[in-house]
């Protein structure tokens, strides 16, 4: 096995970084994306400000989201338990113009080179639309919430 990166497109979020950074370094947050969360792919949710556990659809165990490390205004970086390959992924956070930042997500995962071909595709799918997913967040109303 050997290490495999993705790194999403650099992404513009309309608001600033230290409204996106405290909203994204608490995890309880998604509770208000709760419903958004598809029910037949993952259940019994648990979510804690460092923690996210569920049972995924497919993967047949629970696994845990864990916040590991936290820089103010900048970067959060969470590891992975419970998955069949070892991984983790970063928050980067940097000044944008105005009432703006930017977000870069990236990943790091153990990946069998055998799955490799057939994955690569798929995660760099689905880390470029994590980020494009934060811009969509309406972080300007959950500071009134």
């Amino acid at each position: 096995m050997s290490e495999s990166k993705y790194t999403s497109q650099v992404r513009t979020i309309p608001a600033s970084i230290s409204l996106v950074y405290e909203s994204l370094s608490n995890l309880q947050n998604l509770e208000r994306v709760r419903e958004h969360i598809p029910q037949d792919k993952v259940q019994e949710l648990e979510i804690t400000p460092d923690s996210i556990r569920m049972k995924v659809d497919g993967l047949g165990q629970k696994i845990s989201i864990l916040i590991v490390e936290r820089i103010l205004d900048d970067t959060i970086k969470f590891g992975a338990e419970g998955l069949p390959m070892p991984m983790n992924f970063w928050i980067q956070l940097k000044p944008g113009e105005g009432d703006s930042c930017f977000v870069r997500l990236t990943l790091k995962a153990e990946i069998p080179m055998m799955f490799r071909m057939m994955l690569d595709k798929k995660i760099q799918k689905g880390i470029d639309d994590a980020a494009e997913m934060l811009t969509q967040f309406p972080y300007n109303q959950w500071t009134n919430g």
